[in-house]
């Protein structure tokens, strides 16, 4: 049996640019065949308003707020997990990060001042995995392969030969882990990307275990 797995998707309830509110792309991504979804909300200067600046237990509860909305949804056949897409001040580049906790988003500095070498250290120390999205969208420039575990090689909203290009570096640079996501905001992104299983994925150590493990495939619906 295989089994579909959104891993880069956002809500309008946390994200700005998200237009489909969490229950909604839960229900959506099940009726397209899927077995679950990693809600990866933009954690970036974008999504916080100036009073959470100050207040990083207000800007967390805040930027959970979708991830939070989703789990409720989540059911016996239907998995929802948290990831984050991190966005530092001053830049336009973008990583994914899998395997976070809430209690670990807490626990960790506000993470917007960090930049991705401190970032990196602090999340692939925790044991998650780290990757850059998008790396060849417009403006954005290819970090330094030693602070990633590897590369989003398929965006639904990246064209052809942006993610053409982005399998390119990932194999010239050795990534260990590729991966292809929707980047979901609106109903006409559900289901243009994600991984298909052998297994279900139930738990973050699910996750890691199988993107780690490369035991999975790509789904590349380009528009």
């Amino acid at each position: 049996m295989e089994y579909k797995y959104e891993i880069h998707a956002h809500t309008k309830n946390t994200s700005w640019c998200g237009q489909l509110d969490a229950e909604e792309l839960v229900k959506k991504y099940k009726a397209a065949g899927y077995s679950g979804i990693v809600i990866t909300d933009h954690y970036s200067p974008m999504t916080f308003n100036i009073s959470e600046f100050f207040n990083k237990k207000k800007a967390l509860d805040h930027y959970l707020a979708g991830y939070r909305k989703a789990k409720e949804s989540e059911t016996e056949d239907f998995t929802v997990l948290l990831g984050t897409e991190l966005r530092f001040y001053a830049t336009v580049n973008d990583y994914l990060i899998y395997g976070v906790t809430e209690e670990m988003l807490y626990e960790l500095p506000f993470l917007l001042p960090l930049y991705i070498k401190r970032a990196s250290k602090l999340f692939r120390e925790r044991g998650c995995i780290f990757l850059q999205a998008h790396p060849f969208r417009k403006f954005i420039t290819r970090a330094n392969p030693k602070h990633l575990d590897g590369v989003e090689v398929f965006n639904a909203k990246a064209t052809k030969e942006e993610n053409d290009n982005s399998l390119r570096w990932a194999e010239d640079i050795n990534a260990k882990i590729k991966t292809s996501g929707s980047d979901c905001h609106r109903e006409t992104g559900v289901g243009l990307g994600g991984i298909i299983t052998e297994e279900p994925i139930k738990t973050n150590e699910d996750l890691l275990r199988i993107l780690k493990s490369g035991n999975y495939k790509l789904i590349k619906n380009q528009k």
